[in-house]
């Protein structure tokens, strides 16, 4: 190798001066001198200041997106799921690409809470349309933003929501640990009611009766200590028909059947109702309370409103609850005329709910 090569090679000196263009040189703080020197660094902060100022979204628009996300929420309840699924994810990628660019610290943190809301938004929706590990996935990502965004409220709404995922996946002391954990938050709203509620159900499913009690009366203890308002509501809210639901259902697998009956009939004739699959669940408990009971007219009278549902809105959990109550309907009540038309209904009903596709409505 020539010497000149080899020295260059060798060398432990590296050049750190800024690459200089083809053209006219650059000049850099190092080449200059004196007042030139100062003015050049000032120069330097301000046009940094003024990219630090920009931003890619503004307070109008923030405000915009919280109100769309309630309407969202609360359009899921009583509206075409599937439909409200796909707004849901194209207003996710929306935020998602505004977090991408550049915006205040401030302004960061909101866009997280929101895209947090909608990501716990649809790991609810794909738990309810049966795909609960695709709904992990979504509340995973949901805590993340949680967690960036150092929300209470959200991080109570997102475990209250892996609660309910883990329920249905039959992780059990999943659901109890994200529940309490939850619970663990200082938020407003009804969030601590839903999780008291979700841990009961939890416990009652273990046939753990003291803990499933302890639960019951943390729910009314959150119920009656509740201030403030839920900041999103719809989905993300507990009130006391849903309360009630998950009460009854609760009593019932205790075995405290008057309970269970009380607290179904006060559901259903005197609140008001939050959602088809609150309500058909409700109704569905009072229907098994009645058959536990012998009254087989009372269950099939409870169970009229839920046979009515159109097939867009049985989700998974309401079609799984409805065939449990037709396993346990076939050993107790075949014998009875209107026990064995019961279950066929209900039979025909399931056939027709399988859980639903966001690319075709249902499979």
């Amino acid at each position: 190798m020539p010497s000149g090569e080899l020295a260059a090679a060798t060398s432990t000196q590296r050049d750190t001066s800024p690459p200089v263009s083809q053209g006219e040189p650059i000049p850099t703080p190092l080449a200059l001198e004196g007042t030139a020197l100062v003015r050049t660094v000032a120069d330097e902060s301000a046009a940094w200041a003024a990219w630090a100022e920009g931003s890619n979204v503004g307070s109008l628009a923030l405000e915009q997106l919280l109100a769309d996300i309630r309407s969202l929420a609360s359009a899921y309840l009583v509206e075409d799921p599937v439909a409200v699924f796909i707004r849901t994810r194209q207003l996710r990628d929306r935020v998602f690409r505004v977090l991408e660019g550049h915006q205040h610290p401030k302004q960061s943190v909101e866009l997280y809470v929101a895209a947090g809301y909608l990501c716990a938004l649809l790991a609810w929706m794909s738990s309810d349309f049966g795909h609960l590990r695709e709904a992990e996935t979504n509340g995973r990502t949901a805590w993340l933003c949680a967690e960036l965004a150092g929300h209470n409220e959200l991080r109570a709404w997102v475990l209250s929501t892996r609660s309910k995922i883990a329920f249905w996946d039959n992780r059990i002391k999943d659901a109890i640990n994200h529940a309490r954990l939850g619970a663990s938050y200082q938020t407003p709203g009804s969030v601590a009611v839903l999780l008291a509620c979700q841990e009961a159900d939890a416990w009652s499913l273990l046939g753990a009766a003291a803990e499933t009690q302890e639960a019951l009366r943390s729910a009314v203890d959150a119920r009656v200590s509740a201030a403030g308002v839920d900041e999103i509501s719809g989905v993300f809210s507990c009130p006391p028909i849903r309360h009630a639901n998950y009460a009854s259902s609760a009593y019932l697998r205790a075995g405290d059947l008057s309970a269970a009956l009380r607290t179904g009939e006060e559901a259903i004739h005197t609140l008001r109702s939050h959602s088809h699959g609150t309500t058909a669940q409700t109704h569905i408990a009072l229907a098994l309370t009645y058959l536990r009971l012998g009254q087989l007219d009372g269950a099939a009278e409870a169970l009229d409103p839920v046979l009515a549902i159109p097939p867009a809105h049985r989700l998974a959990p309401v079609t799984r609850r409805m065939r449990d109550l037709a396993g346990e309907l076939g050993s107790r009540a075949l014998r009875s005329g209107v026990g064995a038309d019961l279950q066929l209904r209900i039979q025909t009903w399931c056939a027709d709910s399988a859980a639903l596709s966001p690319e075709t409505g249902s499979t």
